[in-house]
């Protein structure tokens, strides 16, 4: 399939094709609930690959727009959205329609997936070491520049370097020289197109796409939801209240206060909780996979 789809699919061949590339993905129609099922249902029983080429056009749209979600890191945004195409593709081969969720909130899973491993595969564009503190530098730069100096162009401040540099563990030279390399990133991402002034990731959008990505990411919380409602049945009762404590609410109790009520040491808190998660998730993890909520390995 993915031979055929990559002969037939709008390319992006460079930066200056990425506004007719859009141009073009705008074009496709969206999929109701019943058409989208039964494309599904003809691609998975009968292999018609043009079937699960109408499900991957629909859903360009959605893959450009998570995309523009990742520009701050700094990468080319026509790669992002190759990447997440590769990704689509995956999820419409995998996806299986009686399982009662639509293609989109499944595909997210696999678009996220495919982004990402492409950004960690990228490190060495960006000349980004191997630390886990320097790795932590390259996906908490931009949030912890906008905390502090928002809407701020250009070089940070010496103080601003000094306190990114202290939250992060790095040294304040690799503070100042990543912020520059996705600054300079960043700024292409917002060279304009057309006679309007638009921006790329500005043109992207339309009311479409935003409600299309918004019902998947409401459908996917509603699926997490269910799915930590049903995995906390496997804990006691002591075990729920010590992980609803520490980990399941805004306001957190501390150890010493579950160590009187529970008279028993806070370390002895602590591995309750530790082995209450650790058996959460492992088993809402498996039933995500028994359910087909995420991409295989």
């Amino acid at each position: 399939m993915n031979a055929y789809l990559n002969n037939n699919l709008p390319t992006l061949s460079n930066e200056g094709g990425l506004s007719a590339y859009l141009e073009q993905i705008k074009k496709f129609p969206m999929l109701d609930a019943e058409e989208e099922y039964m494309l599904a249902k003809n691609w998975k029983t009968n292999g018609n690959v043009k079937a699960a080429e109408k499900l991957v056009t629909s859903h360009l749209r959605l893959v450009a727009k998570i995309a523009m979600g990742y520009k701050g890191y700094g990468l080319p945004v026509n790669e992002m959205i190759s990447e997440g195409n590769v990704g689509l593709m995956q999820a419409v081969k995998k996806f299986e329609p009686e399982k009662g969720f639509r293609l989109a909130t499944y595909a997210m899973w696999w678009i996220k997936a495919s982004i990402q491993e492409y950004i960690l595969r990228s490190w060495s564009l960006v000349k980004i070491g191997t630390t886990s503190a320097q790795k932590k530098l390259f996906f908490n730069l931009k949030k912890l520049k906008n905390q502090i100096a928002p809407r701020e162009e250009g070089d940070l401040k010496d103080e601003q370097v000094k306190h990114i540099a202290d939250r992060l563990n790095v040294r304040e030279d690799e503070v100042v020289s990543m912020n520059r390399r996705l600054s300079g990133k960043e700024q292409s991402l917002n060279a304009p197109i057309g006679e309007d002034g638009d921006e790329w990731q500005d043109w992207v959008v339309d009311k479409d796409m935003d409600q299309e990505l918004k019902f998947a990411q409401q459908e996917e919380m509603e699926q997490r939801k269910d799915l930590l409602t049903d995995s906390i049945k496997i804990l006691n009762d002591r075990e729920k209240e010590i992980l609803y404590s520490r980990r399941l609410t805004d306001d957190p109790v501390t150890l010493e206060d579950l160590s009187k009520k529970y008279k028993i040491s806070r370390e002895r808190i602590r591995q309750i909780e530790n082995k209450a998660f650790e058996k959460l998730q492992k088993h809402m993890l498996n039933a995500a996979k028994s359910k087909n909520l995420l991409p295989a390995n």
